[in-house]
């Protein structure tokens, strides 16, 4: 048992606790692997259905399989009755983040096959959830603004879907295009906090739904996935571009933490970044956002210039979201859609070669203490005396 501060690796930094074959980061191309694949790749040729298909199976889908899933996925994407109820039911004020978590754990709790662990089971709770939270995300942030529900359409894909069920309007092509990158590019990063707990929660053996919820939970925070609505507070704090260096001065004087920088596993650079800022440029340029680019540029080029730290999916994405017209606190449901699949293909990962997750800890605390008139039982006497098990 660990007992010395050398010992004790906090936050897991630098501690392998598993094999997964679904993604790594490849220190020699700096590249996020997705089962293999480069992600910039895939997000350069392929639907966010197609990468779904290659995280859960290992494979990216032949055409039958591609259209099967397609057909599955259309037929269920509408808002069931009973979960826009609960959607209903919650404040408007409540954080969309609280919104689709409790939605998920409804759908989990009226699911017939919710305690069947078993990889097809799995697999179509995963498929489900692909189908099911965009309708969630979509809905929660138009009863925000007052408007009514959009009811999704079958000859749209995934990303236009989404779009068209979030906005009532059927997107532009740079529009759907840049949609579609994002979630690729958010679907799925390794052992990350939110995943991390889904396996966890895996590990006890308890099902699928109940492990999204607290993945949901997770990705919740502005140190993961809350990042991406804290880049845009900085950016409406900041203003203009002019304002940048008075601005930079000041949060580093103050040791505040700039959102959007840095990454545990990347040193050089998010891999991801490149991509993503591609597709904003698309998005600046149909939208005329030339104030926009010009505040992002100038604050990356005057950190990095500062810090030596580089960007991280995160920044980009946020105004790319901002751009679509998505309000900031919807940006971590947006990443919610994406990582399903990633949390879902390691929960099935977790099941097939399962070990409960149950690390050790050094403690700190008082030594052995009693209270004052306390009597020991016989039994607790006897407990005391007994030899530890080796």
């Amino acid at each position: 048992m660990a007992d010395t501060q050398d010992d004790i690796k906090k936050g897991l930094a630098g501690v392998t606790v598993d094999y997964t074959a679904i993604s790594k980061v490849n220190p020699e191309t700096n590249s996020l692997l997705y089962r293999g694949y480069p992600v910039q790749e895939l997000a350069a040729t392929q639907s966010f259905e197609a990468v779904a298909l290659l995280l859960w199976n290992g494979d990216l889908p032949t055409e039958p399989e591609r259209a099967e899933f397609e057909t599955f996925e259309r037929a269920n994407r509408d808002l069931d009755d009973d979960i826009k109820t609960v959607i209903d039911l919650l404040p408007l004020d409540a954080h969309p983040m609280d919104v689709v978590r409790t939605a998920v754990s409804a759908l989990g709790a009226s699911a017939a096959d919710v305690a069947d662990n078993s990889p097809s089971a799995d697999l179509a709770k995963a498929k489900l959830l692909f189908a099911k939270i965009p309708a969630m995300v979509a809905y929660d942030q138009r009863r925000r603004r007052g408007q009514g529900l959009v009811p999704p359409r079958e000859d749209l894909d995934y990303s236009r879907n989404f779009l068209w069920m979030t906005f009532g309007e059927e997107p532009v092509d740079v529009v759907a295009e840049a949609f579609n990158v994002s979630m690729i590019l958010y679907a799925e990063h390794s052992f990350n906090a939110s995943t991390f707990t889904a396996r966890v929660i895996t590990s006890t053996t308890a099902d699928l739904y109940s492990a999204v919820v607290g993945a949901i939970g997770a990705l919740k925070g502005a140190l993961h996935g809350g990042a991406n609505e804290a880049v845009m507070h900085i950016f409406d704090e900041i203003g203009s571009a002019e304002r940048v260096a008075g601005w930079l001065d000041d949060a580093l004087a103050n040791k505040r933490k700039i959102m959007g920088f840095g990454h545990r596993v990347y040193k050089k650079g998010d891999s991801r970044v490149p991509t993503m800022k591609a597709a904003l440029d698309t998005l600046v340029a149909h939208y005329g956002a030339d104030e926009l680019a010009a505040l992002y540029d100038e604050l990356e080029t005057a950190f990095v210039a500062r810090k030596g730290i580089y960007p991280n999916l995160d920044y980009p994405s946020g105004p790319a979201y901002h751009l679509i017209g998505f309000d900031t606190l919807t940006f971590t449901p947006l990443f919610v859609a994406a990582r399903v699949t990633g949390w879902t293909a390691h929960i099935m990962e977790q099941t097939a070669s399962n070990a409960l997750i149950r690390p050790l800890s050094a403690y700190n605390g008082p030594d052995e203490r009693h209270v004052e008139g306390y009597v020991a039982s016989e039994a607790d006497r006897a407990a005391a005396a007994r030899p530890e098990e080796a």
